[in-house]
């Protein structure tokens, strides 16, 4: 087994575990036992289960976060007007297709983040923020720019609320499909619930600050 196969197999495994039980839950051996491969691969390629988390993050974000800088440079260059919905709808699509061609490695990914708000992982933040940092800051002032209107604290926790929709709908896209086909004997694909997500959003986004007419 080639030593980039192995890694691949690693995170693979830790992803799908990490997403089921949580990452204090999910132990460096059931990790391996999964991806058949032994404790010391794991010491060897990651060092730790900190820095295997980091890397389960950073095989999504790195590319994410590279066609973001990217789309973002052809748009100013470009001299386009980035409205609320352009930039969102940019980030949407991305973020939809960084994690190769199969929309249940996305869905993964977006339980791994509520996962990473809703536990103690000081250390992913930290990381997230020092490697990531950049686009990130870039992409906000980006918003900031789009909805002039909205004070800075405001608009954190907007983004956090956007955030946590997103999340939830995107993790539990299957089960929600599901209902609604139940409920209403439609059929809706991924594409129709993002159509649906995104007015949402951009709406909590521009609405009224609180204390304000």
């Amino acid at each position: 087994m080639s030593e980039s196969n192995t890694v691949e197999r690693i995170l693979d495994a830790a992803e799908v575990l990490f997403a089921q039980k949580g990452f204090a839950e999910t132990s460096l051996r059931a990790i391996t036992s999964r991806a058949g491969v032994n404790l010391a691969a794991v010491n060897y390629h990651f060092g730790s289960k900190e820095a295997l988390i980091q890397a389960v993050f950073e095989r999504f974000l790195t590319p994410f976060s590279a066609a973001l800088s990217e789309r973002l440079d052809e748009m100013e260059a470009g001299g386009e007007n980035i409205t609320l919905e352009r930039l969102l709808s940019v980030v949407s699509v991305l973020a939809m297709g960084s994690h190769g061609t199969d929309p249940r490695r996305a869905q993964l990914f977006f339980r791994l983040s509520g996962l990473a708000y809703a536990q103690a992982q000081g250390h992913l933040r930290s990381y997230l923020r020092e490697r990531y940092g950049q686009v990130f800051r870039r992409f906000l002032r980006c918003l900031g720019n789009a909805a002039p209107d909205v004070p800075p604290m405001e608009m954190f926790w907007r983004v956090h609320f956007g955030l946590g929709a997103t999340i939830f709908t995107l993790s539990g896209m299957d089960s929600l499909r599901d209902i609604c086909k139940a409920d209403f004997g439609a059929d809706l694909s991924a594409a129709d619930i993002n159509a649906r997500l995104l007015p949402f959003i951009v709406a909590g986004i521009r609405a009224t600050p609180p204390g304000q007419s």
